[in-house]
């Protein structure tokens, strides 16, 4: 017989834990058209909840006698912003700079507890008493702690610009300093919930596939698309991952239902993707395009026919307007998406302007026209008028957190920004820096068609085998699960019969007796008496209990198993021992004594002295201790490598285990061990 502790299990790249609604709906008919239900008030949820604004406030400093304050630094008074105290600090002859100096201070950052942190965005300013328009600002955001309780701008304007009184910033020996302060709340990433936050779940990231997740987030977001795919027809026969609606449908209902992220695996197989293609950067319209396209040419003769065509396509008509006669032509063409020019444009508007603005055609770009020759025309677009949507959340993969109506509005089309001159009526150069923030897609609602597309979705749109597979992939990830969270509870011994080992030398000729890869494995519960477990052993084999007679594997330095011993019957009631702890390395010095062992123990554990008494150092292999006396040379213990059938050998511990979150209040009898990962002579 051989017992082998299996190994820690693999982490399996578990595809998403999921939720499926526990009332069983019947199925919609697959002939039934796709009914359309305006989505009503939801009730208070996570989802529905607008973003919550941070708490903001804003604090005025009048500072007077400004030229003759003494002293390097000074602070402002306290003042209070979602429930936190705050106070500015200013350099007024700089920092070690010549620049005036000014930070936001945490007011009472010494008497707050260990481990104290906040999120802060915010604003300082020095303002132009003259012409407000010129005032000086700046703002940045930071987590405050207790290494960090001031953050701000060492060189925040030069002091020949704040002292010269001509320039607006000191007034009659006076300095007006503006702070904005709003408190955010911090973002524990380790413990965010997205589904409770938001109501949302993200999409897991395979590699490089996040305009992917971008695009499938859209998608999902409108209800009318996401209802048309559920209606798609398929069967419970389809596999997910050659099924390109039902891999849509199977994450759709996931992202609706789960609790977690969601990972697209499935999908990018109905693609026929391999690894390669989910670490390659795509273009996201490509995706959109191609992926309309297979769902329009699968939604053919289906309920659900047309809807692509329905939702997606738009038309503008190419004018043809000639300036020196009398002849117009105009083309009409349908699109799926517009290609809008970002660089040099602030906002979507400028981008919109600059698609439809009159291109004229001149030297080798003339047009001609018919039986006039050459000429010189104007090009004209026609486009819808449209109403941006924007939810005000934000899908980082697998996180989603709320955003405030600016960051979602005004700060996710990149583009550059310029800031107000500092100093009028110089010629300098004007502040401009690049908004690398910016959304892959920008998808807007007609506002007359609002509430056609942003309609009910639920359970009763979703196809019966559709639920019934999934509550059983549910089912079964739990149940990986649970093996998984008590897999420290079970170990796996391997029996090998004479059958084995005839099988195995019989017909070939093989390195090691028994193929361990086909011998019967039992997987039982570290605690189970012996007996019981040669009841099961019984059981399987039809071996009464009194004619089993086990016999222990030693394994060798060649990585072979052979019988060494038979298990003596005292040694089948004999108590287990039950390793907890961290285990840690130990070099065993040549001729070293258990009490000098011990010593060194103590002080690398840091074990007090009324404690360590208690303390038991044991020698442990084939699983049974030996108690060490403090003469014994601990190093004389181990068998050397040459030595046939060396056997797993380790120090153990005995002690009382007062970690708190397990408990052996059923086996106090039990022997305890911290367990090294090895013992070297």
């Amino acid at each position: 017989m051989t017992m082998m502790t299996p190994p820690p299990l693999e982490q399996q790249q578990e595809d998403e834990e999921m939720l499926v609604p526990h009332q069983e709906l019947p199925a919609a008919d697959a002939a039934q058209p796709m009914e359309v239900v305006a989505q009503t008030e939801p009730a208070n949820t996570a989802e529905s909840q607008p973003p919550e604004d941070p708490q903001t406030s804003r604090f005025t400093w009048t500072i007077e006698n400004f030229t003759r304050l003494n002293g390097k630094k000074h602070y402002s008074d306290a003042f209070a912003v979602g429930g936190f105290k705050w106070r500015v600090l200013i350099f007024p002859k700089g920092n070690n700079v010549d620049h005036l100096s000014m930070y936001l201070d945490v007011a009472d950052s010494g008497n707050l507890p260990y481990g104290w942190s906040r999120y802060a965005q915010f604003s300082l300013a020095i303002v132009n008493q003259i012409h407000q328009k010129f005032t000086t600002r700046k703002d940045t955001q930071h987590q405050f702690n207790a290494r960090e309780s001031d953050w701000g701008f060492t060189s925040f304007m030069p002091l020949s610009e704040l002292y010269d009184p001509s320039r607006g910033y000191l007034v009659n020996d006076t300095v007006i300093v503006e702070a904005e302060v709003a408190v955010r709340k911090m973002v524990d990433y380790w413990t965010y919930d997205s589904k409770k936050e938001t109501g949302y779940v993200g999409l897991k990231n395979q590699g490089a596939t996040c305009y992917m997740n971008s695009l499938l987030q859209t998608l999902y977001h409108i209800p009318y698309f996401r209802k048309a795919v559920y209606h798609m027809p398929t069967t419970e026969n389809d596999m997910p991952s050659g099924s390109i609606p039902l891999a849509l449908q199977s994450l759709f209902y996931k992202l609706q239902y789960s609790d977690n992220s969601v990972a697209t695996k499935e999908l990018t197989k109905s693609f026929g993707w391999d690894t390669y293609d989910s670490f390659m950067q795509h273009d996201v319209q490509e995706l959109n395009r191609v992926l309309c396209e297979k769902l329009e040419d699968k939604m053919k003769g289906t309920v659900v026919e047309g809807t692509i065509e329905q939702l997606f396509e738009g038309h503008h008509i190419n004018y043809i307007d000639c300036i020196n006669v009398n002849y117009k032509s105009n083309r009409k063409e349908s699109f799926y998406d517009l290609q809008l020019d970002v660089k040099g444009c602030r906002d979507v508007y400028a981008s919109f302007d600059k698609y439809v603005e009159v291109e004229r055609l001149e030297g080798d770009n003339k047009y001609q026209a018919e039986q006039h020759g050459l000429q010189v025309p104007t090009d004209h677009f026609l486009t819808m008028v449209l109403n941006l949507n924007l939810k005000m959340y934000k899908f980082d993969d697998e996180r989603v957190t709320k955003e405030d109506t600016k960051k979602a509005l005004e700060e996710q089309y990149g583009g550059e920004e310029e800031l107000p001159q500092i100093n009028p009526g110089f010629n300098n150069t004007p502040f401009k820096f690049t908004k690398y923030s910016n959304a892959y897609m920008l998808v807007y609602i007609r506002e007359s068609d609002k509430e056609k597309i942003m309609c009910n979705v639920d359970e009763k749109d979703i196809a019966e085998h559709l639920r019934i597979r999934l509550k059983k992939e549910q089912e079964e990830k739990e149940h990986k699960k649970k093996e998984k969270a008590e897999a420290h509870l079970y170990t796996i011994i391997k029996v090998a019969r004479d059958e084995d080992l005839k099988e195995q030398i019989g017909k070939n000729t093989y390195f090691d007796l028994v193929d361990h890869e086909k011998v019967r494995s039992f997987r039982i519960q570290k605690q189970l008496p012996f007996t019981s477990f040669k009841e099961e052993v019984a059981k399987e084999y039809g071996i009464p209990v009194q004619s089993q007679r086990f016999w222990l594997w030693a394994k060798r330095q060649n990585h072979t198993y052979r019988p060494n011993r038979p298990l003596a019957p005292h040694e089948e009631v004999q108590s287990q021992i039950q390793n907890f702890g961290d285990p840690f390395l130990l070099v065993i010095h040549e001729g070293e004594t258990a009490a000098e062992v011990m010593d060194r123990v103590q002080k690398k554990l840091r074990v007090s002295d009324e404690e360590f008494p208690k303390w038991k150092l044991a020698f442990i292999s084939m699983n049974r201790p030996e108690y060490l006396q403090d003469i014994d040379v601990v190093s004389a213990r181990f068998q050397r490598r040459d030595v046939y059938g060396a056997w797993e050998q380790y120090l153990g511990l005995e002690h009382t285990d007062t970690t708190p979150k397990r408990s052996y209040t059923a086996n106090q009898n039990r022997h305890t061990y911290e367990k090294p990962v090895k013992i070297y002579n």
